[in-house]
């Protein structure tokens, strides 16, 4: 059996553009190390949203363009673009991916680990889905390899994933 890694939305625009933070960008060097170290399939995630994001309802709720295919915002950073050479990447039009779930469903793996951006918004978005789909998978989140819009909503996905079985490490 396998384990696979999930690196949510390690874009420029959640790390220092449109999106950024600076606990965005102290997380970087954890995520690289992670993904280096990882004994495993690993996937990323790209949040992908088109020039007409404000009008969508998701742009409504958050006016703010980010991660606009095509755009530098819309990029991996340049230091986990390096890593991801030969891993898959899925472009999500939304919070969660139907289709990261799926592949996970079909990939016969022995555990699930998610890192990266936003702890909640996106990663626990997914964690959740993954652990719908398959309820028995052990799903688990590097709480340091995290990083929230704020420090106490990180905190609050981080709890509320562990009210759902998923492991915080």
């Amino acid at each position: 059996m396998k384990k696979l890694l999930v690196v949510v939305d390690m874009q420029n625009d959640f790390i220092d553009g449109a999106l950024g933070t600076p606990e965005a960008v102290k997380i970087l060097p954890a995520v690289c190390e992670k993904i280096r170290s990882f004994g495993g399939e690993i996937v990323f995630t790209k949040d992908t949203h088109s020039s007409i994001y404000l009008s969508t309802q998701e742009g409504r709720n958050l006016p703010v363009e980010h991660c606009i295919k095509g755009t530098a915002g819309w990029e991996l950073n340049d230091e986990i673009k390096a890593l991801s050479k030969d891993c898959r990447i899925i472009e999500k039009p939304t919070f969660g991916s139907v289709e990261l779930a799926n592949l996970v469903a079909d990939g016969d793996y022995s555990a699930v680990e998610l890192v990266g951006l936003c702890t909640d918004i996106c990663v626990i978005s997914n964690a959740l889905l993954i652990k719908a789909y398959l309820p028995e998978l052990p799903v688990s989140v590097d709480s340091a390899c995290c990083a929230g819009v704020t420090s106490e909503s990180h905190e609050n996905a981080l709890n509320a994933m562990k009210m759902c079985q998923i492991t915080v490490k």
